[in-house]
């Protein structure tokens, strides 16, 4: 068998999650076709297949005999018209049609209207009409009967042919009238719902002014090369991710971060695609461009966020595929027991199985493609739902609670060793280190003009520190656990209890030094705890690599639990017995040091994850910012979230069983039960449209 392929194609036609149903079926019956998730946010496939068994060809008529969808030749470019005004003047817009129109039928009803039409147009002439102005949806109803399948229109024509059958064709004609509404309404909802993804990807620069054979060409942006330059101007947006190679600019990075406040960069700085220089010129070095720039990554994950369904669609998806069964055995028996066709077709045409399916896609796709304009990255429903759960929170310490940029602040020589000397054995080991404790050292050695040696052998050991050679001498600098020391020292005692993180310096396997770090509590950080406790997260814990006394006095600082002294793989079993307990765990850290322990856990979050490629993988949710205001916000955005959708599936339910139970008592007639049916969808839209406008 050949090395399996993952595959990404747009769909055309789909409006309601049956239809992502319909395709899903189709194409995961080709042969070779292993996995396959249908995006209605996106409007896209993702399929996992076996290239030697299935095509292109195969999977386009797959996707056509499923009903009115199609895989288009090219994906459509992204459109920048705003949302906001758009949705609220199709709003107005519908509201005042589906008004007209639902007065008009009243009246006509009322006034005895329909009864004069009946008898002024010859029944054939009506039948026409009625076949004429419903044949899509038939169409569509035929194609899923003979692939024995039932969809909610299969109801709603049954009932039409109904009223046929009595000779009620103006009735059948006013039902095919509001299913075509209905039908509009519906993709109305799911092109709302998709407006927050879209207006994210359409931000994307699709064109790039680079630097070739001394001149400056203007070309598409999936044609830019890494390493050529790119230049950007005032006003602006950045095409790529790279570094300044000349120039500055004040730039606002709101795409990625969702923060307001611009930054300023110069020669070095790195700088995003997507944000915009809003002062000044650049020459821009390109390190990524289009789908591996941090926006791509952010714009991916948003978009296939909706694969990772929370259990409450799960639910409602599965409810919906028995949901039209039951209706058409309700209707059954109502016709068994009242012998009345009209109050049999009223009971096919109100249920309304479509609300149900997109109470809880509509509530997530708003809340995701909101949050990731907000600067809060999540992955799926599945985790909206966790976090709305989630009764304790985890957190580590050096680049999550702290600034990460420690200073070191004591320099303790033992063993005949000079204050520089111990620097220098220090930096020239932690050469090639990439944590932030060892940025700290050779920040301190630059400072002095200290000249550094090559470390040989070079070996970093995770939790623990470092080991090398310098000039032939073995050279270690970590913690404790790395190079065995003792407590007797008054100077060890003292420097802990205020707080810092000490590094231990062996050279020639004694010990020669100890240096003192002490990093910067991120000042939003006691507010941040203090408002989780509000939401009702009493159990807050500090994960730390640090010793008991650094540990302690941080943890009594913020008033929260700890355990110190810990290993990577320390944090990931505490995640374990947590989450065997029963508890659900949100653990927040760096997402470099920290990815297995996010990743254990039930939601991972990641501080500060923009060009970050471990966090954004890592996490759950990618915190874009190094902001700790955003915790609190995101736990109050799922539980908002989950609040919307339980909403939604409340009132749907609700709506539908008083729908159905004034039909088959003959109290709504077939006409008002046509009209009835379109208002779900329009009460899902609206109450879930509070999500984009949450602040």
């Amino acid at each position: 068998m050949a090395d399996l392929q993952t595959l990404e194609i747009p769909i055309k036609g789909m409006d309601c999650a049956e239809c992502t149903q319909h395709v899903q079926h189709a194409i995961s019956k080709l042969d070779g076709v292993k996995s396959v998730d249908v995006l209605l946010g996106t409007e896209k496939a993702i399929i996992q297949l076996d290239p030697d068994k299935v095509d292109m060809p195969a999977i386009r008529k797959a996707v056509a005999n499923a009903g009115e969808y199609s895989v288009p030749e090219t994906a459509p470019l992204p459109q920048t018209q705003p949302a906001g005004n758009f949705n609220r003047q199709l709003m107005t817009l519908l509201a005042i049609v589906f008004g007209v129109v639902l007065s008009i039928v009243i009246a006509g009803e009322w006034l005895g209207m329909f009864k004069f039409l009946e008898n002024f147009v010859p029944f054939p002439i009506g039948v026409l009409i009625v076949i004429a102005g419903g044949w899509p949806i038939y169409r569509n109803v035929i194609r899923a009967t003979l692939k024995r399948r039932i969809i909610s229109h299969t109801l709603m024509t049954v009932g039409v042919i109904a009223a046929l059958v009595v000779g009620e064709w103006v009735t059948a004609a006013i039902v095919v009238i509001f299913m075509r509404v209905g039908e509009y309404v519906e993709n109305f909802t799911t092109e709302s719902a998709r407006r927050a993804v879209k207006e994210l990807t359409a931000i994307a620069p699709q064109t790039a002014r680079v630097e070739r054979d001394n001149s400056e060409v203007e070309i598409r942006v999936v044609e830019v090369k890494v390493g050529e330059i790119v230049v950007v101007r005032p006003g602006e947006r950045i095409p790529v991710d790279g570094e300044v190679a000349s120039g500055q600019a004040t730039i606002d990075q709101a795409s990625i971060t969702g923060e307001s406040m611009p930054i300023e960069v110069a020669k070095g700085g790195h700088v995003f695609a997507a944000t915009i220089a809003k002062l000044g010129s650049l020459r821009v070095k390109t390190l990524r461009v289009g789908a591996d720039t941090t926006f791509g990554r952010v714009v991916k994950m948003v978009e296939e966020a909706e694969a990772n369904r929370a259990d409450v669609q799960r639910l409602a998806d599965k409810f919906s595929a028995y949901y039209l069964p039951i209706v058409a055995g309700i209707a059954a028996l109502t016709f068994l027991i009242s012998r009345n066709p009209l109050s049999t077709a009223a009971v096919l045409v109100v249920a309304c199985s479509c609300s149900f399916a997109l109470a809880t896609p509509v509530a997530m796709l708003a809340s995701i493609g909101g949050s990731a304009k907000r600067g809060l990255l999540i992955k799926g429903g599945k985790y909206l739902e966790t976090l709305a759960r989630a009764d304790i929170v985890l957190v580590d310490k050096t680049g999550t609670l702290t600034l990460g940029q420690p200073q070191i602040t004591d320099i303790v020589p033992l063993n005949g060793l000079s204050h520089d000397d111990i620097l220098t054995l220090a930096a020239s080991a932690e050469r090639y280190s990439e944590h932030p404790l060892a940025e700290a050292v050779r920040v301190a050695a630059r400072a002095q003009n200290l000249k550094l040696d090559e470390p040989q052998n070079f070996e970093s050991i995770p939790g623990m520190g470092v080991r090398a050679n310098i000039n032939g001498s073995p050279v270690a600098i970590g913690n404790r656990r790395l190079i065995s020391t003792t407590d007797s020292l008054a100077v060890v005692k003292q420097l802990e209890e205020q707080g810092k993180t000490l590094l231990f310096l062996s050279h020639n396997n004694q010990l020669a030094g100890i240096l003192a770090a002490s990093d910067t509590l991120r000042p939003e950080v006691p507010a941040a705890i203090a408002e989780l406790r509000s939401l009702g997260i009493k159990k807050i814990e500090l994960l730390t690599g640090d010793n008991e006394r650094t540990a302690s006095a941080l943890a009594e600082k913020l008033g929260v639990e700890y355990h110190a002294n810990l290993l990577p793989e320390n944090k990931i079993e505490i995640v374990k017995d947590y989450q065997a307990k029963g508890r659900v765990v949100v653990m927040i850290g760096d997402g470099v040091n920290d990815a297995p322990a996010l990743a254990q856990s039930d939601v991972g979050m990641a501080m500060g994850a923009a060009g970050t490629d471990i966090a954004i993988e890592a996490a759950h949710i990618a915190l874009m910012r190094e902001d700790w205001t955003l915790v609190p916000q995101a736990f109050r955005i799922a539980r908002r979230t989950m609040g919307i959708v339980k909403m939604n599936l409340a009132f749907t339910a609700l709506y539908n069983v008083v729908g159905i139970t004034l039909a088959a008592f003959g109290i709504l007639p077939p006409v008002l039960a046509a009209a009835a049916q379109s208002l779900p969808d329009l009460g899902i839209l609206s109450n879930s449209a509070r999500l984009l406008r949450q602040k």
